[in-house]
């Protein structure tokens, strides 16, 4: 099938706002309503237009989540707690056993702020190393009843 202006503009304001409705779409490529509806019927019947979707304001997606592992200097805890409290993406600190001294939760709307969080806490005085944790999937949530 060969696309018209007339076609290209319509599919144009579809991609912008595929739930338009038919009259505003007429309104705006100076046609009737009923030659916007056959156009899009014809659209679709001929495979131009396979579908509809709905694409996820920033409001609805997921946040992404992390856990950062950091060793700290010998006595620089409280510097670098009063550190993390500073940072908004961060939702818990615990003081764990072994090679690090603190787990950090972390929680970003976007991998450019979970980023700058990161380095934040790697710059942060008193944190001597840190290593990053990106989660992908949950396999198992319990929540506590």
């Amino acid at each position: 099938m060969q696309l018209d202006e007339t076609d290209s503009q319509l599919l144009s304001l579809l991609g912008e706002n595929a739930r338009a409705p038919v009259a505003t779409l007429a309104r705006k490529l100076g046609l009737a309503r009923t030659t916007v509806q056959a156009r899009i019927e014809r659209l679709e019947t001929s495979g131009a237009i396979a579908g509809y979707t709905l694409r996820l304001g920033d409001a609805a997606r997921p946040r992404l989540r992390a856990t950062a592992l950091i060793s700290i200097e010998l006595r620089a805890g409280p510097t670098v707690l009063d550190r993390l409290k500073s940072l908004p993406a961060v939702e818990s600190v615990h003081t764990c056993s072994g090679r690090f001294d603190l787990i950090v939760q972390l929680a970003a709307d976007s991998t450019a702020e979970l980023d700058d969080t990161l380095d934040n806490i790697g710059e942060a005085k008193g944190v001597k190393s840190s290593e990053s944790l990106i989660h992908l999937s949950t396999k198992l949530d319990r929540p506590r009843g």
